[in-house]
């Protein structure tokens, strides 16, 4: 599909620097630019690539000012990296969208699929399922009992949505992700060994939410499993029975939450990220890559990093004299024979 600058900048309200009639059949990274093909910058420290990419379009903030010449045509808008997601949502809607349930998909009598569904080969849909319009299933996949599924749904090869799920509209599974396994619930016995408990509950994904591929999502021992509207999950996240994660929640990959932990709203959490069980995390809290919390946050907006968690600023200052240790170390020694001398002396 062809554009030209003139309908990019049209379609995002943007304004033109250069050739309007510049065409543009492809997407590219700004340091990669060829013929034919639209960039963006957004962050300044890629900002010597626009001089010399070969990119027919770039998308650039309106702020922007070239230190100098540029070949390439511009289209300004107020945010370049939103606009240009903004744009490749277009040119993947526009993309050709599979129809029609293949013979070799295994499906009960009784399961229900809306319009414009399709089913891949070796998928198994078992009894009682209901899904809404515009569902895409693609090949192996296992939608257990009685799941409900929205519409404008897209689950990838090899996902596993357990009995009794919900998957609410406009939701994307990602390949090989497993949701509504049984949460780890083990309860000691006398003998030493483990009984398990049985997990009656489900798993909710909420409207807008995109889970990751090989991720797994446990369902609830007796109620739900919440993944509220707008939650972005990252590829390899385990989120443990009982878990709530609040709307437009974010995590990227390897992340990890316990049992019973409720996370609020707007959450940004790095890679590698584990959270214990039976905690509460606030609304907009910010948790660098790697930092594991023990406790609860219960304050707004809190920002921390490292393991234990720490505020940011409590952190740094705590890295700055975790460096210092082997001066402070060989300091101390000194110190320590310096004072046996002067005991030596003072006892003669």
């Amino acid at each position: 599909m062809e554009f030209t600058a003139e309908m990019i900048a049209g379609f995002l309200e943007g304004e033109i620097t250069g050739d309007k009639n510049a065409k543009v059949w492809t997407v590219s990274k700004i340091e990669e630019g060829k013929k034919g093909s639209l960039a963006f910058l957004a962050n300044p420290k890629y900002e010597n690539f626009i001089y010399e990419t070969e990119a027919s379009v770039v998308i650039v903030n309106k702020g922007f000012i070239p230190k100098q010449e540029i070949k390439t045509t511009l289209v300004k808008v107020d945010d370049a990296y939103a606009a240009f997601a903004k744009l490749l949502e277009l040119y993947a809607a526009n993309k050709p969208k599979r129809t029609g349930i293949s013979e070799k998909a295994s499906i009960s009598e009784d399961v229900q699929l809306g319009q414009n569904t399709y089913v891949g080969d070796f998928t198994v849909i078992e009894n009682k399922v209901q899904a809404g319009d515009n569902v895409c299933i693609y090949p192996q996949c296992y939608i257990g009992s009685k799941v409900r599924i929205g519409s404008n749904v897209t689950i990838y090869p090899g996902v596993k949505i357990y009995e009794d799920c919900i998957i609410g509209n406009n939701v994307v599974i990602q390949a090989g992700a497993v949701i509504g396994a049984d949460g780890f619930g083990f309860a000691p016995q006398a003998d030493g060994t483990y009984g398990k408990i049985p997990q009656l509950g489900n798993v909710v994904l909420e409207d807008d939410v995109e889970i990751g591929a090989n991720t797994c999502i446990d369902r609830a021992t007796m109620v739900s499993t919440i993944i509220s509207k707008g939650v972005k999950l990252d590829n390899l996240v385990q989120v443990g029975h009982n878990v709530q994660i609040g709307e437009n929640t974010v995590a990227a990959a390897q992340f990890g939450v316990a049992g019973s932990t409720k996370i609020g709203k707007n959450c940004m959490f790095g890679g590698q990220v584990g959270i214990a069980g039976h905690l509460v995390i606030a609304d907009n809290v910010r948790a660098g890559s790697q930092a594991g919390i023990p406790n609860s946050i219960r304050k707004d907006g809190e920002a921390v990093m490292g393991t234990p968690a720490l505020p940011v600023g409590s952190h740094h200052r705590s890295a700055i004299l975790f460096k210092q240790f082997p001066a402070i170390k060989e300091t101390l020694n000194k110190m320590e024979k310096e004072i046996e001398r002067l005991k030596g002396i003072v006892k003669e």
